[in-house]
């Protein structure tokens, strides 16, 4: 094996490595377009030909595969428990006060602090709707506020 195949070989082989410690599938195209380029440097091609082979191949190959990696690596957000709540219908169980900065609500079988989105005051036994969570409290909406 000549030395222009062991360069382009060596090459592959870091390019592999430094794909496996990432997860974008982008340096592996470069892999494999240097192993394209090695096995030509093996059957003989010389000089400007196996940089060219290189880049040619590397482009195409990020080109035509770009699209279907992105939509395989895209990160689906996936909903928290807590996120099911958003939406949800409640009721008071503690005063909700804006200006004690109190109250709780009951939600799904779950108790959560609450504030109300208005910073209106409302008693234990109201029905409210979750719009929202800050933190650890949830914020509501009287039922009867909301069109439905």
């Amino acid at each position: 094996m000549n030395s222009n195949a062991i360069f382009w070989l060596v090459l592959a082989v870091v390019l592999g490595i430094i794909e496996t410690s990432t997860a974008n599938l982008i340096t592996v195209w470069f892999a494999l377009s240097a192993l394209v380029a090695a096995v030509l440097a093996a059957f003989g091609a010389e000089g400007a030909v196996l940089p060219v082979v290189f880049v040619v191949l590397s482009a195409a190959l990020v080109l035509a595969t770009r699209p279907v990696t992105k939509r395989f690596l895209a990160k689906k957000t996936v909903a928290t428990n807590a996120d099911r709540i958003i939406s949800a219908k409640g009721t008071v169980v503690e005063r909700i006060d804006a200006l004690e900065n109190s109250g709780q609500v009951k939600v799904m079988g779950q108790i959560w602090s609450a504030k109300t989105a208005n910073g209106e005051t409302l008693q234990p036994g109201t029905v409210v709707f979750v719009k929202a969570l800050e933190g650890v409290r949830v914020v509501v909406e009287k039922a009867e506020d909301i069109a439905i």
